[in-house]
């Protein structure tokens, strides 16, 4: 996510401390939010694909996935 957009996230964040944020800057929060968080998803997501677990007889193997994936 770019950091302008991550420091847009955080002036809402402030303004909504300070006041109460009319119906576009809510909407506008939500869409970054859902942004955010399917990035960051994505993320978690692509390092654990990539994460071994190694066992004490020196043995790798794969996480294995538990479930289906949740609703983005």
């Amino acid at each position: 996510m770019e950091n302008s957009k991550l420091e847009h996230i955080n002036e809402l964040a402030r303004l909504a401390k300070e006041r109460e944020l009319t119906a576009e800057e809510l909407a506008e929060r939500e869409v970054l939010r859902k942004e955010y968080i399917a990035e960051w998803r994505a993320g978690a997501i692509a390092l654990l694909e990539n994460t071994y677990i190694q066992t004490p007889d020196g043995k790798k193997h794969k996480l294995q996935r538990k479930g289906p994936l949740p609703k983005a």
